[in-house]
């Protein structure tokens, strides 16, 4: 397996970033990756990546179905799984190092590599920009107006701070439900490769719970865990 400085490794090459939403502080005494548990994080890749791809592939055929996974080793980064995609449209997972160590079982890993995948296939992230984008647009529109209109400077720092708070709600506006239509998701693909998504949502026993009101972006965890425990009773 190679490893680099700033993502650490390609773990199948054409085949296989959250959680966007596993997220906590980097302990003082961050967890050691060993040597069984990366095996197990392969394993899970493995996996999972024809599971996701088929989900993919079902429920939009027209999506770059490609996923990447790789792994970031460098020193310090804060436990954390995302999504995105590379400049030519490839799905990439990407997990932290500290992520994976601080993992109790291959359940969680599965499952959060699965919830990632899901924010892929259902298009999480054109929606967010696209909610920005409309944000940013009725925040300068809005400054402008409590600023009394005119070109003057203080009017244009209005608009630029009512533009990027309108900005910054827009994207964070459907959050809450992106993690929620993830984590049903992800449960079923998680579920659909032989793992289990009850068991997986342990990790977020170990995950502090985000800040509410009308920035928050992730839901309770207790409310992420019921939802998955109802996804599965219901198949």
């Amino acid at each position: 397996m190679k490893r680099g400085a700033v993502i650490a490794c390609v773990l199948l090459a054409g085949c296989v970033d959250v959680l966007g939403t596993a997220t906590q502080p980097v302990p003082a005494a961050a967890p050691v990756l060993t040597r069984q548990q990366m095996a197990d994080f392969q394993t899970v890749a493995t996996e999972l990546e024809p599971v996701a791809e088929d989900a993919c592939d079902e429920i939009l055929p027209e999506l770059n179905c490609d996923f990447l996974v790789l792994v970031d080793d460098r020193p310090g980064v804060r436990p954390n799984a995302f999504h995105t995609t590379d400049r030519f449209g490839r799905p990439l997972i990407i997990f932290t190092d500290s992520l994976i160590a601080s993992m109790a079982n291959p359940d969680e890993m599965a499952f959060v590599f699965s919830h990632e995948a899901a924010h892929h296939i259902l298009q999480h992230i054109p929606q967010t920009q696209r909610s920005a984008a409309a944000g940013i647009l009725l925040g300068g529109i809005f400054g402008a107006a409590v600023a009394g209109g005119g070109s003057d400077a203080n009017t244009r720092d209005s608009m630029e701070t009512f533009a990027r708070l309108g900005g910054d709600i827009g994207a964070r506006a459907y959050s809450v439900q992106h993690e929620f239509e993830a984590d049903e998701l992800g449960a079923l693909i998680a579920n659909a490769a032989g793992y289990d998504p009850i068991r997986g949502v342990g990790i977020f026993n170990r995950l502090p719970n985000r800040e509410g009101g009308i920035l928050a972006t992730h839901p309770p965890n207790a409310r992420r865990v019921e939802a998955v425990r109802r996804t599965i009773q219901n198949i």
